[in-house]
């Protein structure tokens, strides 16, 4: 039986939180880290920085669709992750730069592989997804 992410979760929670035995505490964690960077927004920026520094306004362009605030949201935390180091610099106004860790290097290789993967498998899908939809329309299910 699969279990999603939010069916551990409630398990985890179940069994005594966060707080709870050591196995349970290292779930959560690995379970956090996974969410984290399989996020929406979080492979679009570590990929961004996997080229070096890279400013918040270089990334708000780079990353599309994302919303300031969500750009904020999501580089706090892959920095309180250990993914991206930020660095203010004394200058009016402001300077600041964002730059992957050793951390994020060593996951570069396997978001390059995944996205190697999406790009290779990118027709397969949208016609898996295609035949999927027909079938279901025809099937008079497509209100589900």
């Amino acid at each position: 039986m699969f279990l999603g992410n939010n069916d551990v979760i409630e398990d985890i929670e179940e069994d005594g939180g966060v707080d709870g035995p050591a196995p349970v505490r290292e779930a959560c964690t690995v379970l956090e880290a996974l969410n984290r960077i399989s996020g929406k927004w979080a492979i679009g920026i570590l990929l961004n920085l996997s080229h070096g520094p890279v400013r918040f306004t270089e990334l708000e362009r780079s990353v599309p669709g994302i919303s300031r605030r969500m750009l904020t949201l999501t580089l706090r935390n892959l920095e309180r992750d250990g993914l991206i180091d930020r660095t203010v610099y004394a200058t009016v106004p402001p300077k600041v730069e964002y730059r992957g860790t050793a951390m994020a290097d060593e996951l570069y290789s396997s978001l390059k592989g995944l996205t190697a993967w999406a790009e290779r498998h990118r027709d397969a899908i949208a016609r898996s997804r295609d035949s999927y939809d027909r079938e279901l329309e025809a099937a008079g299910a497509g209100d589900l």
